[in-house]
């Protein structure tokens, strides 16, 4: 094998794995990633089953000070009350590993549901080894995602415009979450669909 052949056999790897790479995110304009995780309670969660049908998609982690920030004050759950009740799906997703901050068994996880007053359509879906956080480019907690009833996503990015751990900013940020969702529903266009999502990083 000459030089120019090693390279070539070097680097044709590399190039068919750019392709893999670039779709392995949940992309505005794209078609959400295929997913299929067992909540707390052991029922399995499939993106087909929500095939036609809305769905809001949260990365959550506890011992984040950010999601504390969005469930101490009450924010996130207002959301998923407002919404869950106008027939949107929303899953919340913890893809921490196990022995990383805010891994949870399901018992467990079923008393944080609980105790943090979840109002999502399921218990936490329990992604430990990172394979839905990772396939929708997951990157901190919390990072949000919308899909449409024909599969596509149409938001992906932050809760809102202030990155600050206070919950007192709430009050005068911009929901990019409920902006999207609202948009949407009364048949206009997204003004925001993409932004950089603030938090914890998710700890694959």
């Amino acid at each position: 094998m000459n030089g120019k052949q090693l390279i070539r056999s070097l680097l044709l790897p590399l190039v068919m794995a750019v392709p893999a790479l670039a779709f392995a995110a949940a992309v505005p304009g794209e078609k959400a990633p295929a997913f299929s995780e067992a909540d707390a309670a052991g029922k399995t969660h499939a993106l087909s089953d929500y095939a036609g049908q809305w769905l809001v998609i949260e990365w959550f982690n506890k011992d984040c000070p950010y999601v504390r920030k969005h469930y101490g004050s009450g924010n996130m759950q207002a959301l998923q009350d407002k919404y869950t009740g106008r027939d949107i799906n929303w899953l919340t997703v913890i893809s921490s590993a196990k022995g990383k901050q805010g891994y949870l068994e399901p018992a467990q996880a079923l008393k944080v549901a609980e105790s943090h007053k979840l109002n999502a359509s399921a218990p936490f879906l329990l992604d430990a080894d990172g394979s839905m956080g990772r396939a929708y480019g997951a990157k901190t907690t919390p990072h949000m995602f919308i899909i449409n009833p024909e599969g596509v996503v149409v938001y992906a990015g932050a809760i809102d415009d202030n990155d600050s751990a206070n919950p007192a900013v709430i009050p005068d940020s911009k929901n990019y979450v409920a902006a999207a969702l609202d948009a949407s529903l009364g048949g206009e266009v997204i003004a925001v669909a993409s932004s950089r999502a603030y938090g914890c990083s998710v700890k694959y």
